[in-house]
């Protein structure tokens, strides 16, 4: 095969070829092959018209386009891996001479994976490590487990005893007083054991003081891990693709209209509510499409500079929690989420660890 690749610009790589005549001959006979497979005729059963009947009523162009089907699909992807062109995205096929007996001349364009450069990631992120390093260390006060409980007993008292609005003047807005003391469901041992296993009110102050102790070091923790990424990103060079943006964009969107359809509304009446139509939408979330974009891309490539992968086993388990919390989910995709989730978690940890 004669092929000759060129580079354009927004990630787009085109791929003009030809499949010698002898070689694309061979695609004949498997390409009538498929096509009788699925003709119908009046007197026959499908799949089953004799093949001198056939050659009369299957259009030589319809041979010829199953031909260039069956070819280019065999050696699309041998394209790929001999020129180690990472493709993402379906290509976008022309034939330009399709005739037996003839070579098969075509032009492939596709988008692929940009070329990523990126600043001196470990350095960025050593820095912002000791940065964090040198703050104080994460505390919880009496005063955030007293105010805990307090709004812990609010929402458990029942609503009758939560206060009576407080009279108002037209045009105010409606405030319910704050619940006396005497309203709050009693914190005692038998109101703690019945919220989790907690031996008596002592324990479950101590055990309520370490939950909020974490749940602060977990959001301290996030909070770096987006000041090192987002400076990682700040100091890269790439050319994002629209075709991610895209996909980016239709995620966003996908998950805004579940989550209208959960609060039982329509997503069309919702637009009309807001005024603004999908591709208003789009405009709208385009700067965090493309900032979603760079950040899989640069993620991606830290996981390839520093050979970074889950385990087998982790993946496993991962794809086994989603099938179980999601029985319609497909095998395939979740693995794919999988191994994306936990090689991400992977980068984030190696960035944490530069010290």
């Amino acid at each position: 095969m004669k092929k000759n690749i060129k580079k354009l610009p927004n990630s787009i790589v085109e791929i003009e070829g030809e499949l010698e005549a002898e070689l694309f001959e061979k695609y004949f006979d498997p390409a009538f092959k498929k096509l009788g497979e699925n003709f119908e005729m009046d007197g026959f059963r499908k799949g089953k018209v004799p093949e001198n009947i056939l050659v009369k009523n299957i259009p030589e162009n319809k041979i010829l386009e199953e031909m260039a089907g069956l070819a280019l699909n065999e050696h699309y992807p041998n394209i790929l891996i001999e020129e180690k062109i990472d493709a993402i995205g379906h290509p976008e096929i022309t034939i330009k001479k399709l005739a037996r007996n003839n070579p098969l001349e075509f032009k492939i364009t596709t988008v692929v994976i940009p070329e990523v450069k990126l600043p001196d990631f470990k350095k960025i992120a050593e820095k912002i490590n000791k940065e964090e390093k040198n703050k104080e260390e994460i505390a919880v006060t009496d005063e955030e487990v007293e105010n805990t409980i307090l709004d812990i007993r609010k929402s458990r008292s029942p609503k009758q005893h939560m206060g009576e609005p407080h009279k108002h003047k037209e045009g105010e807005e409606h405030e319910h007083a704050e619940p006396k003391e005497e309203e709050l469901v009693t914190l005692d041992d038998e109101f703690v054991k019945a919220l989790g296993p907690f031996e008596n009110v002592e324990d479950f102050k101590v055990k309520l003081k370490e939950n909020i102790k974490l749940e602060k070091e977990n959001l301290a923790r996030e909070k770096n891990r987006l000041k090192i990424i987002e400076e990682i990103i700040e100091g890269s060079t790439i050319d994002v693709p629209e075709l991610l943006v895209d996909a980016e964009l239709g995620k966003i969107l996908y998950r805004m209209e579940s989550d209208i359809s959960q609060m039982g509304l329509k997503f069309e009446d919702y637009l009309k509510h807001i005024k603004k139509s999908v591709d208003d939408l789009k405009k709208d979330f385009r700067p965090d499409a493309v900032k979603r974009s760079k950040l899989s891309l640069v993620l991606n490539e830290i996981a390839k500079i520093e050979k970074l992968e889950p385990s087998k086993e982790d993946v496993e388990r991962e794809v086994a929690h989603l099938i179980e919390h999601y029985k319609d989910a497909d095998p395939e995709r979740a693995r794919m989420h999988a191994e994306n989730v936990l090689t991400n978690e992977r980068v984030f940890q190696f960035l944490e660890s530069q010290k």
